[in-house]
């Protein structure tokens, strides 16, 4: 077998990966990967964290990809890895479908990156970014509606709705109606014209974001259904972690933060009362994970300096132990959708 020495160092130091993932040093040792371990990358990408679990001797990657593209990108990767990669096209809340129809029956750890890719935010084509004109697609996996279609369909109150919810757009309503009145005369297909429709709507500020920021990201977590995948990814990755297997996760804006924040107190009992359950209670399950140090982790100063982007980034890990996987809480799936009624004015 591949030792995992040779060309995989080359591709972990940048080689043939196309970047170098955000807090990949912190990730690895989160995952403390080890010889002849199985790992899954549930977010390749450009194949950064991959790369560096491969680095480490006779270890075996199983990673998926919902973009078509990152997986017809990650061959050079595989070829490198030597029968140690399986590069799968796929979401990574079906990783527990795709590690059984791989024969996998448990791993030692995984590994998430939340979130739009840089390679996805410079490819105008995509429809990501307002920096450069494009049309207004931000579909990661090419099929389904595009943003496009949402906001040349969508409500008024279910757009204001995506804003504030999804992007945290204190202007949601603004916007939404602003909308609503341009397409009237016009569809909106292009990030130049949604973008400057909300410029005009929300003038810019001094040193601040440039105003339709929060609006596209909006967007993309609806047209992706990304909060929702996080949270069914989360459990799927409960039930597939071996005892002492660590799950390892880095998220990029406040709304993924705090269901994984969420779901790692849930399920090591931190924060709650040690109290003995009231007769008839029923009993809390057994903690399925146990937090390790001092979290979150954030990337250091020349981090930051080197990829601004990493500024935001939050990295959150724990340990699976042995108990039961727990069910699904409601709490968390209520945190990835938006409400059933709109709000009210105001």
């Amino acid at each position: 077998m591949n030792s995992g020495r040779g060309d995989l160092q080359h591709v972990a130091a940048g080689g043939l990966a196309r970047h170098i993932p955000v807090l990949r040093a912190e990730v690895l040792e989160a995952l403390a990967p080890h010889p002849g371990g199985v790992y899954l990358d549930a977010t390749f990408g450009a194949g950064g964290y991959s790369a560096a679990i491969l680095a480490i001797p006779d270890t075996t990657v199983l990673a998926l990809d919902r973009d078509p593209r990152a997986i017809a990108g990650g061959f050079d990767l595989v070829e490198a890895a030597g029968g140690r990669l399986t590069l799968v096209e796929a979401r990574f809340s079906e990783l527990d479908v795709v590690a059984e129809a791989q024969g996998i029956g448990a791993f030692d750890g995984i590994v998430f990156d939340i979130g739009v890719s840089s390679m996805q935010l410079d490819e105008a084509g995509r429809g990501f970014s307002f920096r450069n004109d494009g049309p207004l697609d931000m579909r990661m996996s090419g099929r389904g509606e595009s943003a496009a279609d949402l906001v040349n369909k969508a409500d008024e109150a279910v757009l204001a709705d995506i804003f504030y919810h999804f992007g945290e757009e204190r202007a949601a309503r603004r916007i939404a109606k602003a909308i609503v009145a341009a397409r009237t005369e016009a569809p909106i297909t292009t990030t130049a014209q949604l973008a400057s429709l909300i410029a005009r709507v929300v003038p810019a500020r001094p040193g601040a974001i440039h105003p339709a920021t929060r609006s596209f990201q909006a967007l993309r977590i609806a047209v992706n259904d990304e909060l929702g995948e996080l949270v069914a990814a989360l459990s799927a990755a409960e039930h597939q972690l071996k005892p002492g297997g660590r799950l390892a996760v880095v998220t990029f804006h406040s709304l993924e933060d705090r269901i994984v924040k969420q779901f790692f107190a849930a399920r090591s009992g931190r924060g709650e009362a040690k109290s003995r359950p009231l007769p008839g209670e029923p009993k809390k399950p057994a903690p399925s994970f146990t937090l390790i140090g001092k979290q979150p982790v954030e990337a250091c100063a020349a981090e930051t300096s080197e990829n601004p982007r990493a500024r935001s980034a939050k990295l959150r890990f724990a340990a699976r132990t042995d108990a039961p996987p727990h069910s699904l809480d409601a709490a968390l799936v209520a945190l990835a959708h938006l409400p059933q009624q709109s709000r009210r004015k105001g």
